[in-house]
Order: structure tokens, then sequence, then C-alpha cells
């Protein structure tokens, strides 16, 4: 028998094995990320438009709805990253809707 180097059958599904078992350790952590990382940029997103809000406001005189700020293109979404739409009050105040 010729001696030929490469792996055994039982040496590519330890490998694998092992390989797997890393990709179920870290699947759960980055969806768990991804996630915090949304709700973070939702609240940056907030402080954006709040300061959006106070610009209308300081131009036309009024506290505008999320539609005009749409459409006045002081923002291009009305949506948090997390997907969740944003509000203002009458006061003025954005606020993380449902």
């Amino acid at each position: 028998m010729r001696n030929e180097k490469g792996f055994t059958l039982i040496e590519m599904l330890i490998v694998l094995m092992v390989i797997t078992i890393l990709i179920l350790i870290t699947i759960p952590n980055v969806t768990k990320h991804n996630s915090m990382i949304n709700n973070k940029g939702c609240s940056a997103f907030i402080k954006m438009v709040q300061s959006q809000v106070k610009a209308y406001e300081m131009e036309h005189g009024t506290i505008p709805t999320v539609q005009q700020l749409v459409d006045g293109k002081y923002i291009e979404s009305n949506r948090c990253p997390n997907g969740k739409e944003i509000v203002i009050t009458n006061e003025g105040d954005v606020l993380e809707g449902e």
C-alpha cells in the first residue's frame, strides 16, 4: 500500500463538528448585539429628529408633524432602525411609538 497523505473521514467529521459547535455559540451572541445596536440607533435617531423639530419650529413658527418633516426633507424616514415609528407630541417632544 502506498503512503497517501490526506485526511481520513473521521478527522473530517471531527473538524466539521467543531466548526458547527463554534457557529452555534456565535449566532446567538450576534443576534443579541444586533438588537442592542438597533435600540441605541433608535435613541440617536430620536435625538436627531428632536433637533429637526426645533429647526422646523424656528423656520415655520409651528411644531411639525412627522409627515411635515418627511415632506420638508428634514428627515428621510419616520421609523427607527428597530422598525418602530416615531411620534411628535403637541409640545414638540419626539417619542418612540409602536
